[in-house]
Order: C-alpha cells, then sequence, then structure tokens
C-alpha cells in the first residue's frame, strides 16, 4: 500500500466534504512527524472570479489560509488519525493565489517517514 498516496485521498475528500471543493491533485510526502501536501487545483470558480478584483487576493488567501485551519479545529480529521494510528497536533498552511499552489503540513505525534515508508519498501 502506498501511504502517502492513500492520505493525499483522505485530505482530497475531507477537503471537499468540509468545503464543497478539494484539490484537484494532493501529492504527500511524509517527513518525520509531518505529513506534507502540495495541492494543485484549490480555487474555485467563484474564487478565480474574486481573485481579479482590486482586494480579491488578499481575501482568498485569508480564506484559504486561516478558514482552513479553523475547519481542521471544528472538524476534527478523525480519519487521518485512524489511518496513520497517529495523533493530529497541528496544520500549517499556505497558498501561491497566482499559481494555484497549496501547501499543507499536517504535524503528528508519531514519526511518519519511519513508520510507513520502511513498509512501503517492503511490500
Amino acid at each position: 500500500m502506498n501511504y502517502e498516496a492513500e492520505f493525499s485521498n483522505i485530505v482530497r475528500s475531507f477537503r471537499k466534504r468540509h468545503m464543497g471543493k478539494g484539490p484537484s491533485q494532493v501529492k504527500t510526502t511524509f517527513c518525520k512527524n509531518w505529513a506534507i501536501c502540495e495541492m494543485e487545483g484549490n480555487l474555485s470558480p467563484v474564487e478565480k472570479f474574486i481573485v481579479a478584483a482590486q482586494y480579491g487576493k488578499q481575501m482568498v488567501r485569508a480564506a484559504r489560509t486561516e478558514m482552513v485551519k479553523e475547519m481542521y479545529r471544528k472538524n476534527h480529521p478523525i480519519e487521518m488519525e485512524e489511518f496513520l494510528g497517529a495523533k493530529f497536533i497541528d496544520l500549517f498552511v499556505d497558498i501561491d493565489i497566482d499559481k494555484d499552489l497549496g501547501m499543507s503540513i499536517f504535524v503528528f505525534d508519531q514519526d511518519l517517514e519511519q513508520k510507513f515508508n520502511s513498509k512501503d519498501k517492503h511490500n
């Protein structure tokens, strides 16, 4: 099983369920106790329209960073914890509005790289 690819699917479906739209592509890399997700195709058609307005970029960037973090605080990612067998601790989020590229770094209480990458090599 490719644990990083499966985690990417969980992230995409979580965002779709709680925000109405998930990213079109997610690539996850486990590094120590982080799950680093690179995301493309985050912006909805409405957000792309808003970005064209004078303060649109700042509004969309604020929504896509602070509101995403708030979404995870309000909707604890239990499915991620169950899949990884690790406790979710924190989330860092940023997005480049012009490129429609986002980064989310999920922090867990265990070394995911050691836990899962060694399993991938044996399968």
